[in-house]
């Protein structure tokens, strides 16, 4: 019951930092299920990817229906980056849990140093055609994400973005609704792949996601009344993925 209780609670505050902010939730879900919920650092990591994926599927079904999504961007990106998923997957569960962790707090000092710099969108106007060197750019872009987020089993939002403003200069609104699928797919990828190896919890799984779902409504009717304040939420969080990282690294070099 405490367990459930604790992964419910995890996956609601995850769902309401990504309904209230649209990006970086998922970086904290494996914290949470290693020192919350009490997983192991490989079972962590496949099971946060799970929930970052349902969760990232079901924000994708409303960008999709508001007609944010770059569909020849989006296939493109998730099919090269879906083969680094699964490479970066299979390296992340090769490699000794407690080093692992202590690479991912290092990412999550990366998130969170780029979370303090405003977002930006491209200038390209939104249904501007796909060329074949914005093609080659998606597809080298997103092999090297999909590695970095199989890998550390998330959902690489923060890389995502970027990398579709740059290789398409598309605008913020629907970079963001693009990436939800290559996030969908490389935590899907990423966590089947931990699922062959038993390294997925289902039951906290489905918890998680419960939650993250309930959490996702709440966040985002808190984001339509605090929109004006997005860069500041933007940057407390980021202020708390950083406090979070240093606790992380510190237990992982032996403390506490």
């Amino acid at each position: 019951m405490t367990e459930a209780f604790l992964a419910l609670g995890s996956g609601g505050l995850v769902g309401f930092v990504l309904g209230l902010i649209g990006a970086g939730g998922s970086i904290v879900a494996t914290p949470l299920l290693l020192y919350a919920v009490g997983l192991s650092p490989h079972m962590a990591l496949g099971t946060g990817a799970l929930a970052v994926s349902a969760n990232a599927f079901v924000n994708f079904a409303g960008h999709a229906r508001a007609g944010h999504v770059r569909w020849p961007a989006a296939a493109i990106f998730a099919a090269t980056g879906l083969a680094g998923a699964l490479a970066g997957s299979s390296l992340g569960k090769a490699m000794d849990g407690e080093r692992l962790i202590l690479l991912f707090a290092v990412m999550m000092v990366i998130v969170g140093l780029a979370m303090l710099r405003p977002r930006r969108g491209g200038t390209a106007d939104a249904a501007a055609p796909l060329t074949r060197a914005m093609a080659l750019r998606l597809g080298g872009i997103g092999l090297g994400v999909g590695l970095l987020s199989g890998f550390f089993g998330i959902g690489g939002g923060f890389l995502i973005v970027p990398g579709l403003i740059l290789a398409t200069g598309m605008p913020m609104l629907h970079a963001v609704g693009t990436s939800l699928l290559a996030v969908g797919i490389f935590g899907l990828a990423t966590a089947l792949n931990y699922a062959a190896s038993g390294l997925v919890d289902w039951t906290v799984a489905g918890e998680f996601i419960a939650g993250g779902i309930l959490g996702g409504a709440l966040g985002m009717q808190a984001a339509r009344h605090l929109a004006t304040g997005r860069d500041t939420l933007n940057r407390i969080f980021a202020a708390i993925v950083l406090v979070v990282a240093g606790f992380v690294i510190w237990r992982s070099l032996g403390h506490g």
